[in-house]
């Protein structure tokens, strides 16, 4: 039987739309470039304004990956260094630098294998957007996976920053999910940060038997107002951190042992307790205290020099911020204020020129005085 021309084309797009209504969570990836697609690489670079990166190659130490040109690296190989960012269109300039840094500081950077999760309906679609990492850094290793925003959609409530509430932030609460099972270890980070030093070195970090994550911990912070009276009032709630000691830490640089994440449901704790906060608001943060509610006074203690975060000052001013006392890994602009913005604004704080050699848009003009014009970055698609 012939099928009518009409259903011949239907067929394979309505496959695909059953694909993605009943595939759990987030199980698509991206990583093909096929010669005939609209945009080529140079298309992209001259829509988007970005410079192709350096080519950055293994040195003669470095192990062998099992692939070999022109296969592509698949992320089951055991000697990758697996990193997860989330990738979208405003925050692409920043995403596009923190990778930057990373390459050009790892020791071997073609061990690195990056996954980048993309919002399923961000203005830039996925795959455009997977085309455009290809054509700043056609060497790179990485995949980007779809995020069905409609997982955790319903579970946001408001925070004290409208982007706090960005479904893309709960993105890490997902990793378990969202990467491939053969996947056991990743960093995740931010994209307002910038490394300064080999990451085979943080992802070296030993997480202790009990442990499930590892971050820089803060202990000099005042843990209690990160959660608000309704918290701290209720008993049954406060004493969920019991006879330990929480430190506060920043979700933006994470070591995460993904087999004990997987094995012990930690998406579904924290999913509990943003049903909890959409009941009876006890925090004003976005995606935040969950984690502090799940792991706090159980996170493996990483050096400091490994997130040097508040550089984009809080999270109502954005002023600006010194660096804490200490050597320096990496360089993260928490907080309102971004480096990029306040560099195209001619209003940069002292730190942000650090960030600034790793900027891959093109249409940039250095800022060493304020007087200097400088063209301001947009998007257009």
């Amino acid at each position: 039987m012939v099928l009518p021309r009409i259903w011949a084309e239907l067929i394979p797009a309505v496959a695909f739309f059953l694909l993605l209504l009943y595939s759990p969570l987030m199980c698509l990836g991206i990583r093909s470039f096929p010669n005939n697609d609209v945009l080529m690489s140079s298309d992209l670079n001259a829509i988007f304004g970005f410079s192709e990166a350096p080519d950055y190659r293994n040195g003669v130490d470095c192990p062998s990956v099992s692939a070999s040109p022109p296969d592509p690296v698949t992320s089951c190989d055991p000697s990758l260094v697996h990193v997860a960012m989330t990738l979208d269109s405003e925050y692409l300039r920043g995403s596009m630098a923190a990778v930057h840094s990373v390459l050009r500081h790892a020791s071997c950077p073609e061990q690195v294998f990056f996954h980048f999760i993309a919002a399923e309906f961000d203005s830039v679609s996925p795959r455009v957007l997977s085309r455009l990492v290809h054509s700043i850094f056609p060497s790179l290793n990485f995949k980007v996976y779809i995020f069905r925003e409609d997982t955790v959609i319903n579970l946001i409530s408001s925070s004290i920053r409208s982007a706090l509430e960005n479904p893309l932030n709960y993105a890490r609460n997902y990793l378990g999910d969202i990467l491939d099972p053969c996947v056991n270890r990743v960093i995740y980070l931010d994209s307002d940060l910038v490394l300064v030093d080999d990451i085979i070195k943080l992802w070296e970090v030993k997480i202790s038997e009990g442990r499930i994550i590892g971050a820089p911990e803060y202990c000099h912070a005042n843990f209690t107002k990160y959660f608000n009276d309704n918290f701290w009032s209720d008993p049954a709630l406060s004493r969920v951190f019991g006879s330990s000691n929480p430190c506060y830490f920043n979700t933006g640089v994470m070591v995460m042992d993904l087999g004990k994440w997987r094995e012990g449901h930690f998406r579904e704790k924290i999913e509990n307790w943003m049903e909890v906060q959409r009941k009876k608001r006890i925090y004003e943060l976005g995606s935040l205290p969950p984690f502090l509610l799940v792991f706090g006074g159980n996170v493996e203690p990483i050096d400091h020099r490994w997130n040097q975060h508040g550089l984009g000052g809080d999270n109502v001013a954005g002023s600006c911020r010194a660096l804490h006392p200490g050597p320096v890994s990496l360089l993260h602009w928490s907080g309102k204020g971004k480096p990029w913005v306040r560099l195209d604004e001619r209003k940069p704080c002292p730190l942000d020129h650090l960030w600034e050699p790793y900027d891959l848009y093109k249409g940039k003009v250095k800022v060493q005085h304020p007087e200097r014009q400088e063209q301001q970055f947009g998007f257009f698609w």
